[in-house]
C-alpha cells in the first residue's frame, strides 16, 4: 500500500518560466524556482536529495506549488540544449543576477518574487514546508 501511495505523488519540475506561470495561474498555485548546479554544487545536490525528494515535500508540492528548475551543470555529459541554456540564463538574469547556488525563490503566478532563500532553506523539510505554507496560505 505504501508503494502505491508513494507513486501517487511525484515532483515534476518545469524548465520553462512561461509554462510554469500558465500552469500556476490555471491551478491557482505559486511557483517555486530553484537554481541548481546539479553536477558540481554540493549544497544543491544535498538540497535535492534531502529536501526536494522527500515524501513530505513532494506531497506538499503536488498540492500547492508549480516547481521550476534552472540547472547549470558543468560536466559535458550533462550539458543542456542551447535552447534550455538560454531559458536558464534568462531566469538567472531576471531572478539570480548574483549567481547564488543553490537559490530558491517563491514566485506568485505572475512571476513576481515573494520570498527567496540563498543556500539550503531549512535543514528540516517540515520547517521549509511550514514556512512556504504560511506565506501562501497565511497558516
Amino acid at each position: 500500500m505504501a508503494i502505491i501511495l508513494l507513486c501517487a505523488f511525484r515532483a515534476d519540475w518545469e524548465t520553462n518560466l512561461e509554462k510554469a506561470k500558465m500552469k500556476a495561474a490555471r491551478e491557482h498555485k505559486y511557483i517555486l524556482l530553484n537554481f541548481s548546479g546539479s553536477d558540481w554544487c554540493g549544497p544543491c545536490i544535498r538540497l535535492k536529495e534531502t529536501l526536494f525528494s522527500s515524501t513530505a515535500f513532494v506531497q506538499f508540492a503536488d498540492s500547492s506549488l508549480v516547481l521550476l528548475n534552472a540547472d547549470f551543470p558543468r560536466q559535458k555529459k550533462n550539458r543542456l540544449t542551447a535552447q534550455q541554456q538560454q531559458l536558464n540564463n534568462q531566469l538567472a538574469d531576471q531572478y539570480n543576477p548574483s549567481g547564488n547556488f543553490p537559490m530558491t525563490i517563491l514566485l506568485n503566478a505572475e512571476g513576481k518574487p515573494v520570498k527567496e532563500w540563498i543556500g539550503i532553506p531549512k535543514e528540516d523539510g517540515f520547517g521549509f514546508i511550514t514556512e512556504i505554507n504560511t506565506i501562501i496560505h497565511g497558516k
